[in-house]
């Protein structure tokens, strides 16, 4: 008990001269000394000078490393010049291998070079295991079960994938009020991932294309330079520039457009961060199909697209009421990709889609859009609307050029009650209700990837549904929300002739302890219009209902922290009278068990 007393009168000794140094004054005298005088030590009791403390062995008390410089002006405040001397006076050893105790480098504790130049590494781990069912295709050509031949197989499948991120940030300035003066960032990410089917044909354009599939990828998900070009205000309002590829989302929810394009930012806040805005030039890069990450060592072909991305967003915090920020969103997408053959490393076709005549389509179109999100007394809501105009020069089914006029709105409002919050979700995908009379009426997006509705744990939002006969499309794509009849979101164009979609679903969060979270939602899916898929399939009638959508979730942090995350989940479709017309009886089912870890 003794000994803790020391090391405690101790450590508050140096914990008081660097609070005195931090409001230290010009006129002030200068320090006596090198520590704080001692007082006389009592009977029976010894100064804490004669015991010897490991800890600040080195610099028991360096005035020169807490102490400011003097200033001219009498009368003047002085801070401490810098943060990671303290860090170093306290004693914390050096470690590399802990992004959150010591004194580490590589984190940015202390400068890796000069006075203010900081790195940053981060490495993420992601490991995921996918056994599922959707419907699959037989081959054309050739079956796996001979004397089996229709349109559908065995939908059972399997998909491992392994990923690694790896984060270097290198940025000049002090960053614990104001932005970097500059930074550079670099993302490099490495994915593997293994697929296993039961229907020969589906994993690559030849016929009889074997049963497995192992794919390797490397792909850049960022690479920039941000140079902050100003402050505006004594509070760092400022106005900030970057280049290169870079992380890009158009809304709260990633409805519309959330891609890692190359491109040309310029970006900045005012009024105390209440407003944020965003001008940015875009173009898009291919993906590998396979992974999702920016092909840009793509095999034989240039990884640009023809395909720009214009966009002025404005968030106002606080508007229309404390806690609830609106946002206000004008997108354009020039796609100049209509005389293109764009062939994937599966060698499958994905401009253009071989979906209508077939045939490649230029198209201009504009969104509009307001988005908001925050809460409202005790309920939180999450809004987003979307209108979109413009031309396209070929219509999916049709010759001659299209007027585009859609829309699309969704939104989400929930309840806390302690640990548990209740949720309820509607979104309204406009369809095309007449794909053959000159208007596409069908809402696409750029790129979507929602977190919405249970978002990845959901069957409906996680796997890409084929829609047979119509060549190499998807009913719905990996990851997103929209029924858009294309080739993939990654590479395919945006698709405005399609069905639309009504989702009305219900959820609850429950956070059983402060590191395992349950998960629960069930949605109801329905067509806008079956007109499109009739065409597509020459089927009709096809019914609007697709099915209902369960999904059961766990996430467990077991160092409350994000540095170690596991998820598992499973979902469930249960047809509707227009699944079982387009897939027979066949269910839809996904098992997901994810494993993340950050350093």
């Amino acid at each position: 008990m003794a000994a803790s007393a020391r090391r405690a009168a101790c450590l508050l000794a140096v914990a008081s001269l660097a609070l005195c140094s931090q409001f230290a004054r010009a006129d002030d005298p200068a320090p006596v000394g090198p520590c704080p005088p001692q007082q006389p030590a009592e009977p029976g009791r010894q100064s804490p000078e004669a015991h010897e403390l490991p800890t600040f062995a080195a610099t028991p008390c360096d005035p020169g490393a807490l102490l400011p410089p003097r200033a001219a002006e009498p009368g003047r405040f002085l801070g401490l010049p810098d943060r990671w001397r303290i860090v170093s006076t306290l004693g914390y050893p050096e470690n590399l291998r802990d992004p959150y105790h010591g004194n580490n480098w590589l984190k940015g504790d202390r400068p890796v070079f000069g006075e203010d130049w900081f790195t940053s590494l981060t490495a993420v781990s992601d490991t995921v295991a996918e056994p599922r069912s959707f419907p699959l295709p037989v081959g054309i050509a050739v079956t796996q079960r001979p004397g089996s031949l229709d349109l559908l197989g065995h939908g059972a499948s399997q998909l491992y994938a392994q990923t690694l991120a790896f984060e270097a940030v290198l940025y000049k300035g002090d960053t614990v009020f104001k932005p970097p003066e500059w930074e550079f960032r670099l993302e490099p990410v490495v994915s593997v991932n293994h697929v296993e089917v039961a229907e020969r044909g589906f994993l690559g354009a030849v016929a009889a294309a074997p049963l497995t599939r192992t794919r390797s990828t490397l792909g850049l998900q960022a690479a920039f330079v941000d140079r902050h070009l100003r402050n505006v205000s004594s509070r760092y309002d400022f106005d900030s520039l970057r280049v290169g590829i870079q992380p890009m989302t158009a809304d709260f929810r990633g409805f519309l457009f959330n891609d890692a394009p190359l491109g040309v930012r310029l970006f900045g806040i005012r009024d105390n961060n209440r407003y944020q805005y965003n001008l940015g030039w875009f173009r898009r890069l291919d993906k590998d199909v396979n992974s999702g990450l920016n092909d840009v060592f793509r095999h034989g072909g240039a990884a640009i697209r023809h395909d720009e991305v214009l966009l002025a967003n404005l968030y106002v915090q606080d508007l229309p009421r404390p806690g609830f920020t609106s946002q206000g969103v004008i997108v354009h997408n020039r796609n100049r990709e209509g005389a293109q053959r764009a062939y994937d490393i599966n060698g499958v076709l994905e401009r253009p889609a071989s979906l209508g005549d077939g045939r490649g389509r230029d198209y201009d179109v504009t969104y509009f859009g307001y988005n908001g999100d925050g809460h409202i007394g005790p309920l939180n809501l999450s809004i987003s609307t979307y209108g979109v105009v413009g031309r396209e020069s070929r219509g999916t089914f049709t010759n001659a050029s299209d007027r585009v006029r859609a829309y699309f709105g969704a939104a989400e409002m929930s309840r806390d009650f302690s640990w548990l919050r209740v949720r309820a979700s509607l979104a309204v995908q406009s369809a095309d209700r007449n794909p053959l009379d000159g208007t596409a009426t069908g809402f696409d997006a750029i790129l979507e990837n929602p977190l919405f509705a249970g978002a990845d744990t959901s069957f409906w939002i996680r796997e890409p549904v084929p829609l047979v006969a119509g060549g190499r499309v998807s009913l719905s794509g990996r990851n997103g929300l929209l029924t858009s009849l294309r080739t993939s979101k990654e590479s395919g164009q945006s698709n405005f002739t399609n069905p639309g979609l009504v989702l009305a679903g219900v959820g609850a969060d429950a956070d059983l302890t402060p590191k395992l979270r349950v998960s629960a939602n069930a949605n109801d899916l329905r067509f806008g219009n079956t007109a499109s898929l009739e065409i597509a399939r020459a089927q009709a009638p096809i019914p609007r209902r697709i099915g209902l959508d369960l999904s059961l979730a766990a996430s467990w942090r077991p160092l409350a922290t994000q540095n170690i995350v596991a998820r598992m989940s499973a979902a469930y479709l249960v047809p509707g009278a227009g699944w079982k017309a387009l897939y027979g009886n066949r269910a839809g089912w996904v098992v997901l068990a994810n494993l993340v870890l950050t350093y």
